[in-house]
C-alpha cells in the first residue's frame, strides 16, 4: 500500500504495485484462513493473467517480501527476478510450526504473539489516535524484537511527540490512516493469524529453497 504520489519514483518504468488483499482498496475478507500464502500468490497470479504479463521484476518488502519468497517458491515461471528487503529467506522448519517458535524463543509479549488471538490487538489499536499509530510503527529504530506487554499496550506513550523523518510526510501518514480507518486492521493482522496454517499447507515444500 502506497501513497498516489510515490508514483515518480518509478518514472519511465511500467510498474504495478497492487494493495495486498487486507489493505487499501483490495478487498478484506474477515477470516484469517483466507490470507494463506497460497491465497495472497493466488491473487498475484491472476493479476498478472489480467494485465496479460507472462513475468516480472518482483521487488518485496516486508510482508511483501514474504509473499515473493513464496511466490518464487510456488510460481518460480512467473518471476524473470527478485529483489526482496528487510526479511531474508525462512526454509520451513518442519519440526515446529512458526508461531510456537516464536513464543518458545521470545516469549508471549512478542507482536506476533500478541496478534494471534482475532479481535485483541484491534481492540488495542482502537484506542490510540489511528495516525499516531502508524508514525509509531513506520519510524520505530528499536533494533531489539517488538515486545509489548499488555499492560503497556500497543499505544505505548501517547504524550511524546514524534518528529517525521524526511521520507515520511504528514499527507503520507494520513493517507495510511485513512485506509485502515475504512478498512480495519482485521485484514493486515490476518496476515500474521495465517502463519501457522500457511506452515501446514507447505508441507510439500520442506527442504525446498
Amino acid at each position: 500500500m502506497a501513497p498516489p504520489d510515490a508514483v515518480p519514483f518509478f518514472s519511465g518504468i511500467p510498474c504495478n504495485r497492487p494493495d495486498l488483499r487486507g489493505y487499501g482498496d483490495s478487498d478484506a475478507p474477515p477470516s484469517a484462513s483466507s490470507y494463506t500464502a497460497f491465497h495472497i500468490i493466488g491473487d498475484l497470479v491472476g493479476l498478472l493473467d489480467a494485465l496479460g504479463l507472462d513475468q516480472v521484476f518482483l521487488v518485496g518488502h516486508d510482508w511483501g517480501a514474504v509473499m515473493a519468497w513464496y511466490f518464487c517458491l510456488f510460481r518460480p515461471d512467473r518471476i524473470k527476478a527478485l529483489v526482496n528487503m528487510s526479511v531474508v529467506f525462512q526454509p520451513r522448519n518442519p519440526r515446529r510450526k512458526p508461531v510456537e517458535s516464536m513464543r518458545a524463543i521470545l516469549g508471549d509479549d512478542y507482536y506476533i504473539c500478541r496478534f494471534q488471538k482475532p479481535g485483541e490487538a484491534e481492540e488495542e489499536f482502537a484506542r490510540v489516535d489511528t495516525a499516531q499509530l502508524i508514525k509509531k510503527f513506520l519510524i520505530s529504530r528499536n533494533p531489539t524484537p517488538l515486545r509489548v506487554p499488555k499492560e503497556v499496550g500497543f499505544g505505548g506513550r501517547t504524550d511524546k511527540p514524534i518528529t517525521l523523518p524526511s521520507w515520511l510526510s504528514e499527507d503520507d501518514v494520513h493517507y495510511y490512516a485513512a485506509k485502515f480507518n475504512q478498512k480495519g486492521f482485521t485484514g493486515g493482522l490476518n496476515y500474521y493469524r495465517a502463519m501457522d496454517l500457511t506452515w501446514e499447507l507447505t508441507a510439500a515444500w520442506t527442504g525446498v529453497q
